[in-house]
């Protein structure tokens, strides 16, 4: 077994080299295009063993998930702010995205526009992904990890936010991931399916 957290530019190729090799990876550096993950997938299946890929091994994240897809039931408009030190190579994070994807998943329509908004300076409304969630990314020195979804309604905002002080809080489910993943059939992403 392998577990990297490396740099975007390597983490592809240590993967498939680990797989190749008949050892099981666990994944944590974020930055792997959709495509990339689903031919890691494939050829974890193809080797018939399994691997994981966590955009992020705190347990605390994937309690906002959940509240988050609680909250998606009530809520059409929705945001997301990550925000992580400035020696982070990717944007957004793979949390946001994983966030913005499992939201996605529950097949609403986020954010109907109200208005014909112009941005007078590119990005200044975040990215937009397919999910049309808007992911804002904060980039700074004192910063570990931290999330925000932002969920409005007339009259309300519902905000739920994780923070890292510590990188000691990835460590359960890092260790999590390194008794399942020899049990695994298939390439796994995302720590709240081994939970």
């Amino acid at each position: 077994m392998v577990v990297d957290f490396t740099h975007p530019r390597s983490v592809y190729s240590n993967v498939r080299a680990a797989i190749a090799y008949g050892v099981y990876p666990v994944v944590g550096t974020t930055g792997l295009s959709n495509e990339q993950i689903q031919d890691l997938t494939e050829f974890t299946e193809k080797a018939s063993m399994g691997g994981l890929i966590i955009p992020n091994f705190a347990i605390g994240i994937v309690l906002l998930q959940q509240a988050a897809i609680q909250a998606a039931q009530y809520f059409d408009h929705v945001e997301i702010i990550e925000l992580h030190h400035n020696q982070k190579a990717d944007a957004p994070s793979g949390t946001a995205i994983k966030t913005a994807q499992l939201l996605g998943e529950l097949g609403k329509t986020y954010n109907p526009a109200l208005v014909e908004e112009q941005e007078h300076l590119a990005g200044a409304r975040g990215g937009l992904g397919s999910e049309n969630i808007r992911i804002h990314s904060v980039r700074l020195p004192g910063l570990i990890a931290h999330q925000e979804v932002l969920f409005g309604a007339p009259g309300q905002l519902y905000t739920l936010r994780h923070d890292t002080s510590d990188r000691a809080c990835y460590m359960p489910g890092v260790l999590l991931a390194i008794r399942k993943v020899r049990q695994l059939q298939t390439l796994i992403y995302g720590l709240e399916k081994i939970l």
